[in-house]
C-alpha cells in the first residue's frame, strides 16, 4: 500500500528551525511530484513546497521562499523540508503529499500540481508545527 508518513513537527520559538521529513513507500517517487502542504486554523490549505527528482524542479510558496528548503533522498525514499527563521504565521499542520499527474517539461504545469490544482493522489497524516514564544 502507498504510505506517506510525516514527522518532525513540534514547538519552536520564532526564529528557530525545524526539519520535517516524509517517508514514502508503496510507489515510485521518481514519477511523482512530492509536496508539502500546510493548513493553519481558520485558513485554507496552502501548497508550501514541492520537488521532482525526475527533472529537479522545485517550488516554494512566496510566504516561505528564502526560509524553507526542500530536498529528496532517493536512496532513503524520503522528502525533507528544512524550515529556518520560523514565524508565528508558519504555525500549521504540515502534510506531505504526492501526485502522479504528468507535467512533461512544463514548469508552470508542475507548479499547478504543487499548489493543489489537481487532486493529490496520496496524503500523509500530517505533523503539527507550532511557532510560539
Amino acid at each position: 500500500e502507498v504510505q506517506l508518513q510525516a514527522s518532525g513537527g513540534g514547538l519552536v520559538q520564532p526564529g528557530g528551525s525545524l526539519r520535517l521529513s516524509c517517508a514514502a513507500s508503496g510507489f515510485t517517487p521518481d514519477d511523482y511530484a512530492l509536496a508539502w502542504f500546510r493548513q493553519a486554523p481558520g485558513k485554507e490549505r496552502e501548497g508550501v513546497s514541492c520537488i521532482s527528482r525526475h527533472d529537479g524542479y522545485t517550488y516554494y510558496a512566496d510566504s516561505v521562499k528564502g526560509r524553507f528548503t526542500i530536498s529528496s533522498d532517493k536512496d532513503k525514499n524520503t522528502v525533507t523540508l528544512q524550515m529556518n527563521n520560523l514565524k508565528r504565521e508558519d504555525t500549521a499542520v504540515y502534510y506531505c503529499a504526492a501526485d502522479g499527474t504528468k507535467w512533461g517539461n512544463d514548469y508552470s504545469e508542475f507548479t499547478k500540481i504543487c499548489r493543489g490544482y489537481y487532486d493529490m493522489d496520496y496524503w500523509g497524516k500530517g505533523t503539527l508545527v507550532t511557532v510560539s514564544s
